[in-house]
C-alpha cells in the first residue's frame, strides 16, 4: 500500500455533527463522498468536556439523549438520500475534534463543517481545533461552501515533490467525480526591493523556471493516472493564499498539502492554509505530508 492510500483511500468517511445547519451541509457532502468512493460513512456526535463538566447525572443523561436523537435524525436524512450507503454512528463523551479523528484513524477521511452550534463550532477555525486537526493521520476536509451546480474541476496546490500525497488524493477525488484536475502552483517575485528593479527578462525567466518545475512535479501524476484530464496553472501572485482562494471559485474541491511543524511549539498550519480554510469558495481537503 502506498502512503497516499494509507492516508485516506481505504477507510470510512467520518463526519462530525452537532445538529446545526453547517454540520448538516458537511454530513450530506460526506455522504456523497462516501457513496462516490464506495466507502462506508460514520457520523460522530461528541459532547465534549466543556458541555459535561458541570452537569450532574441527570443533566448528562439529557445531553446524551439529545446527541442520540441528533444522530438518529442525521442517519434518517442520509439514508433517505443514499439508501444503499452503509452508515455507522459514534456517540462520544470526548472532545469533538479528537472523536472525529479517532473514528477516522489512519485510513479514513475526516469531514467537518466550518461552524456549528456546540462543540464543533470552532473545530477548524479556532486554535484548539487547528491543533487537533494537526494530529490527523489521514485527509481532513473542511466543508465551508459547497458549489451548486458542480463545476467539474478539482484544484490541487503544488509546491514540490513534498505534495505528492496531496496530488494523488486530488487525482483520485477527480476520478471519483468524473472531473478534471487542475494543478496550481503560485510563485512570488519581489519587485522594487531597494534600488533593484527586476527587468522583464528576469521575470520571464523565473516564470519559465516555475512552469518547468510544476511540469516536473506533475509528470509522475500523468503517468499514474493516464485517464485523467490534468492541466497545470502557474500563477505569479503577491499572495499564495489569495491565489488559491481565487482558484477555488470555480472548483468543487481544493486540495492542500500540509507539512507538519518540526518544532512542537509552532502553529500546526501556516498562513496559506489558514487563509484558504477561512475564505475558500469550496470544500478544502488538507493532506498531511511527512
Amino acid at each position: 500500500m502506498d502512503s497516499a492510500e494509507a492516508r485516506g483511500g481505504l477507510g470510512p468517511v467520518v463526519v462530525g455533527t452537532d445538529g446545526s445547519a453547517p454540520a448538516g451541509v458537511a454530513v450530506l457532502w460526506a455522504a456523497e463522498e462516501a457513496a462516490r468512493r464506495d466507502r462506508p460513512l460514520t457520523v460522530v456526535s461528541a459532547l465534549g468536556s466543556d458541555e459535561t463538566r458541570y452537569v450532574g447525572p441527570e443533566g448528562l443523561q439529557e445531553l446524551l439523549q439529545d446527541a442520540d436523537r441528533c444522530l438518529r435524525h442525521t442517519v434518517d436524512l442520509v439514508t433517505a438520500r443514499y439508501p444503499d450507503l452503509a452508515v455507522d454512528t459514534v456517540l462520544s463523551r470526548g472532545d469533538p475534534a479528537d472523536s472525529v479523528l479517532e473514528a477516522a484513524g489512519a485510513t479514513g477521511t475526516a469531514v467537518v463543517g466550518s461552524r456549528g452550534l456546540g462543540g464543533f463550532s470552532g473545530l477548524l477555525l479556532g486554535s484548539v481545533g487547528l491543533r487537533a486537526a494537526a494530529r490527523a493521520r489521514g485527509p481532513l476536509v473542511v466543508v465551508h461552501r459547497v458549489p451548486e451546480p458542480e463545476r467539474g474541476v478539482v484544484v490541487a496546490a503544488a509546491r514540490d515533490d513534498g505534495d505528492r500525497d496531496a496530488l494523488r488524493f486530488a487525482a483520485r477525488s477527480a476520478l471519483a467525480r468524473g472531473a478534471a484536475l487542475r494543478v496550481v502552483s503560485a510563485w512570488m517575485f519581489l519587485e522594487g526591493v531597494g534600488s533593484m528593479v527586476p527587468m522583464v527578462d528576469d521575470v520571464a525567466a523565473v516564470a519559465a523556471d516555475e512552469a518547468g518545475a510544476t511540469r516536473r512535479t506533475v509528470r509522475p501524476l500523468r503517468e499514474e493516472f493516464p485517464q485523467l484530464e490534468i492541466t497545470e496553472q502557474t500563477v505569479r501572485t503577491r499572495s499564495t493564499g489569495g491565489a488559491l482562494v481565487t482558484a477555488s471559485e470555480d472548483a468543487d474541491l481544493l486540495v492542500l498539502g500540509a507539512r507538519r511543524p518540526t518544532h512542537r511549539f509552532r502553529a500546526p498550519f501556516g498562513g496559506v492554509t489558514h487563509a484558504v480554510l477561512h475564505h475558500a469558495q469550496c470544500p478544502v481537503a488538507v493532506i498531511h505530508g511527512g
